[in-house]
């Protein structure tokens, strides 16, 4: 972990005083821009493993930043956002962010968010043919998934969902994103629909369904799966 640079992206010198030796104490080197264009600047010619981003920057709006920044770069997006409506986060995260913070923010739980955003980055040989999380065991060559070593039996449609949430454990996904990549651009929109398979998943995997503790709603964002 070493080698992974982080840039943090704010205008508040207060947020890298907090953030540079909370970062460098967890093994990452540490990079900083103020504004917008500078971060651009950045990742175009030192690209870092991951950026910590603002949405309010003095120059442009980070969602700008996002939607700039993504016509060039895969890299990892991490939002700091002291913005409470749902849809500035949904637009981020729909523009190609990876996760959001809100602030004020604990450190570890932004660390935690950095580790799940650069797993997710992993070279997809990389990706494992079994998925874990928790007491679900996801085989996925052979379509297969156990809770506590029993099998559950899923549908085709529940199997790709599970698959796609479990790929993305530890991060936000809009309602939007899940749809696109489970049902395809057509169903963007049936977030009706993702409810009830996200309620059949529940009820065959959770100990609790009404008190979920694998797979988690993002109230007017989306799910999120537990890491």
């Amino acid at each position: 972990m070493m080698d992974q640079r982080i840039l943090v992206v704010d205008d508040e010198p207060a947020i890298h005083r907090f953030l540079q030796p909370a970062l460098a104490a967890a093994g990452y080197a540490v990079a900083k821009a103020e504004d917008g264009a500078s971060a651009l600047r950045e990742i175009a010619t030192y690209p870092p493993d991951a950026v910590v981003l603002d949405l309010g920057l003095p120059d442009m709006d980070g969602k700008e930043v996002i939607r700039r920044l993504r016509q060039f770069s895969k890299v990892p997006v991490i939002v700091l956002s002291a913005r409470d409506r749902e849809a500035e986060k949904i637009e981020a995260l729909d523009l190609g962010a990876d996760d959001f913070v809100n602030k004020p923010f604990g450190v570890g739980e932004l660390m935690a968010r950095i580790r799940a955003a650069l797993r997710q980055r992993a070279p997809e040989s990389n990706v494992e043919a079994v998925l874990r999380v928790g007491p679900v065991e996801i085989d996925r060559p052979r379509h297969r998934v156990t809770r506590d070593g029993v099998e559950v039996k899923l549908t085709p449609k529940e199997f790709d969902l599970l698959v796609y949430l479990a790929r993305h454990s530890g991060k936000v996904l809009t309602h939007r994103q899940i749809l696109g990549a489970v049902w395809g651009p057509a169903h963007l929109h049936d977030t009706q629909y993702l409810r009830v398979y996200v309620g059949q998943l529940r009820q065959r995997l959770e100990a609790e369904p009404t008190a979920p503790a694998l797979i988690l709603t993002e109230a007017g964002i989306g799910y999120r799966m537990a890491e």
